[in-house]
C-alpha cells in the first residue's frame, strides 16, 4: 500500500508585553539569536479584542525602524476596514534573553512612530522605531471555477500547476462562468461575460495589492489524478479562526451539540438545538447565511460522497428517529429515513455516513449514555443498498474497552470505517484516550494509546472517515478541556485502508496521514463546555479532500484541502 504522510504543524509562539508602566517588559527568552526577532500587534477593543491583529518577523538584528503589517480588512474576507483600531494596539515582542525595550510596550498608536530604546545583550543601547502600516493582500489565488451556461461545468482546479480542467466535450465558444478568488482580488478578462472554451482561455489574477499577480489557464480536459490516496503537495490549509466573533457562534460557556457537514460549495455548522444551521464559504470561511430548515428538527448533521447532508433530531428510546437529506442550502430537506428507537438510549447528536446514500452507504449513529444513569457502548447502524435503507443493527462495542457518557462532552462519536459492516468502526473516549479500531463483533481490533502528558485535558473522542481516490480516512480530533491551561486542540487523520497500520501511539502512528497537534486556538479565558466535531469529505466529483474541526472550548474554527491531482 502506499502510504502518505503529511506532517503539518502549526506552532504559536507568543511572548506577552506587561501592561504596567513602572515595571521593565518581561519576554521569554525563547529567541535562537541575538535581537528583536518578532513584535505582535493585538486587537484592544471591539469584537477582535485580544486576537493577532498582524506581526513582523524580523530578520535584519541590526534595524532600527519596524513596521508592522496589519491587514487591510478584517476578517480578510470582510470589507471590514482595520483603520479604527490602529490607534490602540498592544504590541508584544519576542525578545533574547537579557535584551530589553524602554519604556515597557503597552497599547501603542501604529499610525505614529513610537520611539523607544533598545538594549542588546552586550549592553550597547540605541533607539528603535515601531509603527505599524495597513497594507493590503498579495493573496491572488483562484478558488473555484463553473461553467455555468450553455451547460453546468465544475472547474478541477489544479492549485499546484495553476491549471482548470473542464471535463466536458460540450460546445463552451460562448460560455459563462462564475468564480471566486482570494479575497478582494480581481481577475481579467471577466469570466462573468461570454468567452470561448474550446481553445482554452488564460485569466490573471491580480492581488488587492495591486502588484502580486498569479496567470492561470483553463481548458477542456481530464486532469491526471494519482493512484492512491491524497497527493502531498496539495495539503493546504484554507483557514483557522475565532468562530464567535467572527461567526457569531455561541461562545464556550454555552451547551451546544455541534457539528459539520458540506454542502456544494458550503460548510455548514449545526448547534444541535433544533435551529437551522449557519453555512460558509468552505474555502475561506466567509460568513453565508442561514439553511432553509424546512420540516427538519436539527439535531446532527454530517455529509455523504455523494453531495449530500443528512440530518438527524434527538430521540429517547421509544421515540421516533428520523434522518432528513438536501442537496442544496436553499432546498428544505426531505424525509429519507425514520424508525423507532428501541435501543434503550438516546439517539441522534451524532450521526456519521461512509459512502453515497443514493447508492451504498453505511450511517452510524452513536447512542448515548445517560447522566447520572448510565453510561453507553452501543452504536446503531443504518445500511443503505441501491439507495434504500436495507437493514438496521444495534451493536454493544463494550467488548473493545470503549464506554461513553452523554452528550455533548462525555459521549464519543464513532464512525464506520467502510461501507462493508466488516470494516467495523473507529473511536475513542475519555480517559484513557485510546484511539480503537473495534471490529464488527464489537471487539477491539487495534488499538493505539498516547503517552502524552497532556492527554488528562484531551477529550480525544471525535471522529468522522470517508472513502477517497481508493483510500479510506479516518480523522481524529483531539477537543480540549482546559484551553485556559495551556492544551490546545489536535487534528490526525491515519489512512485506514490496511488495518495493519493502525499501530503505536495516535499521535505518531505508521497509519497518519496529515495531522496537526499544535492548532492555534483562541479562547482561553476559562474553560467550559468541551464539545467539538471534524468531518474528513471529498467533493462530489472525487478529486478533492475537506477536513473541517470545530472546537467548542477552545473557540476555533479550521479546515485543510488537499486534491488527488498527479
Amino acid at each position: 500500500m502506499k502510504n502518505i504522510y503529511a506532517f503539518l504543524v502549526a506552532a504559536c509562539t507568543l511572548a506577552f508585553a506587561a501592561t504596567s508602566c513602572h515595571t521593565p517588559e518581561y519576554v521569554s527568552p525563547t529567541a535562537d539569536r541575538q535581537g528583536i526577532t518578532s513584535l505582535t500587534a493585538w486587537f484592544t477593543f471591539g469584537p477582535y479584542r485580544d486576537q493577532e491583529m498582524g506581526k513582523l518577523t524580523i530578520d535584519d538584528e541590526y534595524a532600527t525602524r519596524f513596521e508592522i503589517p496589519i491587514p487591510y480588512y478584517y476578517p480578510e474576507t470582510s470589507d471590514d476596514p482595520t483603520e479604527p483600531y490602529m490607534t490602540k494596539v498592544k504590541v508584544t515582542a519576542e525578545l533574547q534573553p537579557n535584551c530589553s525595550i524602554e519604556p515597557p510596550l503597552t497599547i501603542l498608536d501604529l499610525t505614529q512612530d513610537n520611539i523607544f530604546t533598545y538594549t542588546d545583550a552586550a549592553g550597547d543601547s540605541y533607539q528603535i522605531v515601531i509603527t505599524g502600516k495597513r497594507t493590503h493582500s498579495s493573496a491572488c489565488e483562484l478558488l473555484s471555477f463553473s461553467i455555468v451556461s450553455p451547460v453546468e461545468v465544475t472547474g478541477i482546479i489544479d492549485k499546484v500547476n495553476k491549471k482548470v480542467s473542464l471535463i466536458t466535450i460540450d460546445d463552451l465558444s460562448e460560455a459563462i462562468a462564475e468564480y471566486e478568488v482570494s479575497p478582494h482580488a480581481t481577475i481579467s478578462p471577466d469570466p462573468t461575460e461570454a468567452q470561448d472554451y474550446n481553445d482554452g482561455m488564460t485569466f490573471t489574477v491580480t492581488a488587492a495589492d495591486g502588484v502580486t499577480t498569479a496567470t492561470y489557464t483553463v481548458a477542456k480536459s481530464t486532469p491526471t489524478t494519482i493512484s492512491y490516496g491524497f497527493n502531498n503537495s496539495s495539503v493546504a490549509q484554507l483557514f483557522n479562526f475565532e468562530p464567535t466573533s467572527n461567526l457569531g457562534t455561541p461562545a464556550y460557556t454555552e451547551t451546544i451539540y455541534p457539528s459539520l457537514a458540506i454542502l456544494g460549495k458550503w460548510l455548514v455548522f449545526c448547534t444541535g438545538d433544533g435551529s437551522a444551521p449557519i453555512y460558509i464559504n468552505k474555502l475561506n470561511g466567509a460568513t453565508g447565511g442561514t439553511v432553509t430548515a424546512g420540516s427538519a428538527s436539527w439535531a446532527a448533521i454530517t455529509s455523504d460522497e455523494g453531495g449530500h447532508m443528512l440530518i438527524s433530531n434527538h430521540a429517547e428510546n421509544g421515540e421516533t428517529f428520523t434522518i432528513w437529506k438536501t442537496s442544496s442550502v436553499d432546498a428544505a430537506p426531505e424525509e429519507f429515513y425514520s424508525m423507532t428507537n428501541t435501543s434503550g438510549l438516546p439517539m441522534g447528536y451524532s450521526i456519521k455516513v461512509i459512502g453515497n446514500i443514493d447508492s451504498e452507504a453505511r450511517i452510524t449513529v452513536t447512542n448515548e449514555g445517560i447522566p447520572e444513569v448510565t453510561a453507553s457502548t452501543f452504536v446503531t447502524d443504518i445500511i443503505v443498498s441501491g439507495g434504500e435503507v436495507t437493514g438496521v443493527t444495534v451493536t454493544d462495542i463494550s467488548a473493545s474497552g470503549l464506554t461513553w457518557g452523554g452528550a455533548p462532552v462525555n459521549a464519543s462519536k464513532i464512525a464506520p470505517m467502510g461501507v462493508a459492516t466488516s470494516r467495523g468502526w473507529i473511536g475513542s473516549c475519555y480517559d484513557p484516550n485510546i484511539v480503537t479500531w473495534v471490529k464488527e463483533d464489537g471487539s477491539a481490533g487495534a488499538t493505539m494509546p498516547t503517552s502524552n502528558g497532556n492527554s488528562w485535558g484531551w477529550n480525544a473522542v471525535f471522529f468522522d472517515a470517508s472513502q477517497f481516490n481508493n483510500a479510506t480516512y479516518a480523522c481524529l480530533l483531539v477537543s480540549s478541556h482546559f484551553p485556559s491551561w495551556g492544551i490546545g486542540p489536535g487534528l490526525y487523520m491515519y489512512d485506514v485502508t490496511d488495518t495493519a497500520n493502525l499501530t503505536g501511539e495516535f499521535t505518531s502512528s505508521p497509519a497518519l496521514a496529515l495531522a496537526n497537534d499544535a492548532i492555534d486556538w483562541y479562547q482561553t479565558g476559562g474553560y467550559a463546555v468541551a464539545a467539538a466535531d471534524v468531518l474528513v469529505a471529498p467533493s462530489a466529483d472525487g478529486y478533492s479532500l475537506y477536513v473541517y474541526y470545530y472546537d467548542h472550548n477552545a473557540g476555533v474554527l479550521g479546515g485543510y484541502y488537499a486534491d488527488c491531482l498527479e
